[in-house]
């Protein structure tokens, strides 16, 4: 954070210190190697109604001011237009997508301007395990059917 403070202050990179520096530049690499990207996939497992915390820190990494969004008069506006986004979630129980992890990964995909977003549920094995089987090919089939046109 005192890289970043020092950096928004119109403070120059090669002041930073050489740990400053590599971390400022690996984070920014994670930012950039995002914004390459024209389709995004994300999946993760539902824990404890979250979601891991290191997907947390990847939106954290990729949720950048004047990158991935901009503050204007009216409220924060998202850059990524033109992206695709699938999330896919396992769940123990089953939510249909009324869990607040899932609500979270959609909501941060349309908070960056990601309007074209799907998101797939393998869930219910905890409550069901002798239907698990079936559970993960009815998940499989249903992946095929959006890989076609995502």
């Amino acid at each position: 954070m005192d890289a970043w403070n020092s950096l928004n202050k119109g403070g120059r990179f090669h002041s930073l210190t050489n740990s400053q520096q590599h971390k400022v530049t690996l984070f920014d690499s994670f930012t950039e190697s995002f914004l390459d990207k024209d389709k995004i996939i994300v999946a993760n497992p539902l824990w404890n109604l979250s979601i891991p915390t290191y997907l947390k820190a990847w939106f954290d990494a990729i949720t950048v001011a004047g990158k991935t969004f901009k503050y204007t008069e009216t409220g924060s506006v998202g850059l990524l237009k033109g992206k695709k986004a699938l999330h896919i979630q396992a769940n123990g129980g089953i939510y249909n997508g009324s869990d607040p992890a899932s609500q979270y990964v959609k909501t941060m995909f349309d908070f960056l301007g990601i309007t074209d977003f799907e998101q797939l549920f393998v869930e219910g094995m905890d409550h069901h395990p002798e239907k698990a089987d079936e559970i993960v090919s009815t998940a499989i089939q249903k992946a095929t059917n959006l890989a076609k046109t995502f």
